[in-house]
């Protein structure tokens, strides 16, 4: 019941995830990501911890393929998981359990990996790296949007997606864009892409408020004079 792609920019440095699911909240428990090390996707029936705990791993020095290994020997209950990584030199790897449901599949190309179950066809994950790889150029949260966008057009899931969520991390140890749409009855991967669009012009600014608030731009709201930012 979800379809994601976690991808890397060679250029930037930058990792990140975009997910989409027919239940409620996907970006609050699946997609994972930190700077300088790399990015996971867990899904399926899904256990949040296996994202941190990946992310940890890959933070020792472990390559994507040693460190889903020794992730997925000790995970409970991994028949059930789908999961995906890739690490800070683009080396990709993937699990996906016995118990996975649904018609399921991966793919993997350049810096990417893409993974769905309940997929409406086995060829959506493909169509989704080949989308990613062809925008190579681009910023990374607009290569990951254009994937998960191109997998709705492929087929998607069996039934209609609910939530979607971009994860985007590069300098800092906060994320430089984590966003949501938790629940909506339209197409929320449309929806994620306005956000996206909305708030990528603003996105720098945001990150000079935390470093250097004497530099900041003023948030231009009533009350905001150019003082407190």
């Amino acid at each position: 019941m979800t379809f994601s792609l976690v991808g890397r920019c060679a250029d930037t440095g930058m990792f990140g995830v975009a997910i989409t699911t027919s239940s409620i909240a996907v970006a609050s428990r699946c997609p994972w990501a930190r700077a300088g090390v790399g990015a996971v996707a867990t899904q399926n029936v899904t256990d949040p911890r296996l994202g941190n705990q990946g992310l940890d791993l890959l933070a020792q020095g472990m390559s994507a393929p040693d460190a889903l290994k020794a992730l997925m020997a000790k995970a409970p209950s991994s028949q059930h998981r789908q999961v995906t990584i890739i690490d800070k030199q683009g080396r990709t790897a993937h699990w996906t359990g016995a118990k996975t449901l649904g018609t399921n599949n991966v793919a993997e190309a350049e810096d990417c990996v893409a993974a769905g179950n309940l997929l409406q066809n086995p060829d959506v994950p493909a169509a989704m790296v080949k989308a990613f790889v062809q925008s190579k150029g681009r910023h990374l949260a607009d290569r990951l949007l254009a994937g998960l966008q191109t997998g709705i057009v492929a087929g998607g899931e069996m039934g209609p997606v609910h939530s979607a969520g971009l994860l985007v991390v590069h300098e800092q140890s906060w994320p430089l864009a984590d966003l949501r749409v938790d629940w909506s009855d339209d197409n929320p991967v449309v929806r994620l892409r306005r956000l996206w669009e909305d708030y990528q012009p603003q996105m720098d600014a945001y990150i000079t408020r935390a470093l250097n608030p004497d530099a900041a731009p003023s948030y231009g709201v009533p009350g905001d004079m150019g003082a407190d930012k």
